[in-house]
C-alpha cells in the first residue's frame, strides 16, 4: 500500500536540488508548495508544484506569508533549499558579504522553521536543511560560506534537540553539485573535471542524489533519525585519495 499523500513546503523548490526534490515528492503523490524569488523565476522553472509562492529571504514577512498559505491544510515537512556560494579571499570580503550569506543560508531557514514549527509539531513533521562540505573542511576563499554553513549545522542540531519528539530536523552537506547555483564552476569542463578529481569517487554530485536523501528524511521511513548531518560528497569530507 502506498503512503498517504502529505503536504510539503520547499523553500527554493524551483531548480537545482530543491527542484529535484519537488519533482520526486510530486511523483510520489504528495502535495507540494515551492517558493521562488520572483514571478519570472517561477515561470522559468520546469517544476510543476501545486502552488508556487513568491519569497524574498531578505523579507521576513514573505517567509511568514508563504508558511501561512502552505499551512492552510497542515504541513508534514519543510525543506530549506535556498543557498549561496560566496567565494572571495579574506582581503576582499566585507562585513556585508558575511551578513548577506547569513541572511540567505541561516536566518532564512531559522525564520521559516520558526513559522512552520506549530503546524509541523501537530503532524509529527520533518525538516531538512542544506549545509556544505565547506562547513567541515577548510578551503581557501570560503570564509563567508564556510562560516555560514557551519551555522546551518549548528542550527539543525539545536532545533533537533529543542523540537523533539514532535519534529525531526536533519541536515545534508553536499560537495559541489551540478546545479544552476554552481554553474560558474561546472560550465567549464576542465574546471569541473579538476574539482571532480579531488573526490575519492571522482565526479560531481547530482541534484537527484541529494533530493533522494532529502525525500527519505522528510518521510516516515526515517522516523528514528534526527539531529544528523549527512555528508553526500563522494567521500571528500572523510577520505584521503591515494
Amino acid at each position: 500500500m502506498s503512503p498517504s499523500p502529505k503536504n510539503y513546503l520547499i523553500f527554493g523548490g524551483i531548480g537545482g536540488i530543491g527542484g529535484a526534490l519537488a519533482n520526486q515528492l510530486k511523483e510520489e503523490g504528495h502535495r507540494i508548495f515551492v517558493t521562488a524569488r520572483t514571478p519570472e523565476k517561477a515561470l522559468e522553472s520546469s517544476v510543476s508544484p501545486d502552488h508556487t509562492l513568491i519569497v524574498d529571504v531578505f523579507s521576513p514577512e514573505t517567509i511568514q506569508q508563504a508558511v501561512a498559505i502552505a499551512n492552510q491544510e497542515g504541513l508534514d515537512g519543510l525543506a530549506y533549499c535556498i543557498g549561496s556560494i560566496d567565494l572571495k579571499p579574506l582581503s576582499r570580503s566585507t562585513r556585508e558579504d558575511l551578513l548577506r550569506s547569513f541572511e540567505i543560508n541561516t536566518i532564512g531557514a531559522f525564520l521559516a522553521i520558526k513559522a512552520a514549527a506549530p503546524s509541523l509539531a501537530e503532524r509529527r513533521g520533518s525538516v531538512v536543511m542544506f549545509s556544505s562540505i565547506a562547513a567541515s573542511r577548510g578551503f581557501a576563499n570560503h570564509s563567508a560560506i564556510g562560516t555560514t554553513k557551519a551555522s546551518v549545522e549548528g542550527l539543525g542540531r539545536s532545533l533537533a534537540a529543542e523540537l523533539a519528539p514532535h519534529i525531526r530536523v536533519n541536515v545534508i552537506a553536499p560537495s559541489l553539485t551540478a546545479t544552476p547555483l554552481a554553474q560558474a564552476f561546472t560550465q567549464n569542463p576542465k574546471v569541473a573535471e579538476a574539482i571532480a578529481s579531488l573526490h575519492p569517487l571522482p565526479r560531481l554530485g547530482d541534484a537527484g542524489e541529494m533530493a533522494t536523501l532529502a525525500s527519505f528524511l522528510l518521510s516516515d521511513r526515517s522516523s528514528w533519525i534526527t539531529g544528523q548531518v549527512f555528508h553526500v560528497d563522494g567521500g571528500r569530507s572523510s577520505l584521503e585519495k591515494k
